[in-house]
């Protein structure tokens, strides 16, 4: 079973409209970067319904690993997932959650233009996760598209902290955008 397309149930709630509890991750890099996910993020990991996974797993175990654990995992690969990666994950991953429509992805090139460019790229999406830059980003495209990009749980970059988002998608609406930082 494809990691992109994985679960069905999200513990026994029905209807695409019903509330979900997810959790938005990209650029984990373990083990180059970390050894392994921190703790927190498990213990989110263990709360969300659903993980979104943008891309640059680097080592096929993450992914494992986050199968084995996460009542629903949607993810794709990224410009530093290999082989192994690329036979099990899609390039761009799409789900209904909450009555959204939600795309993940890991690269949409330069932050200048990003939103007119990513909404004439998704125009049936709501949400687009996306990753590749390490940095935080929630805006909205003309067009109503929000852009999440949750930044990086164990590669902080040239950020002041390492981050991960959480969100409830209910209803046809996004609730609690919530940016986690850990390490502060």
């Amino acid at each position: 079973m494809r990691a992109g397309v994985r679960g069905v149930g999200l513990r026994g709630r029905g209807g695409q409209n019903a509330a979900v509890e997810l959790l938005l991750l990209a650029d984990t890099h373990v083990p180059k970067r970390a050894r392994d996910l921190p703790a927190q993020v498990w213990a989110a990991v263990d709360a969300a319904d659903v993980v979104l996974h943008a891309g640059d797993w680097v080592d096929v175990s993450l992914l494992d690993a986050l199968e084995a654990r996460a009542d629903r995992l949607i993810g794709v690969y990224g410009n530093n997932d290999g082989p192994p990666l690329r036979a099990r994950l899609p390039e761009v991953a799409r789900a209904t959650l909450g009555g959204l429509r939600f795309a993940v992805v890991h690269e949409t090139g330069d932050r200048t233009g990003r939103e007119r460019r990513c909404a004439a790229a998704y125009p049936d999406v709501d949400v687009l996760v996306f990753g590749h830059s390490h940095i935080p980003w929630d805006t909205v495209a003309g067009t109503g598209l929000r852009l999440l990009n949750p930044g990086s749980p164990t590669d902080r970059r040239r950020q002041p902290h390492a981050t991960y988002l959480t969100a409830t998608a209910a209803g046809g609406a996004l609730h609690d955008v919530t940016l986690h930082r850990l390490g502060a």
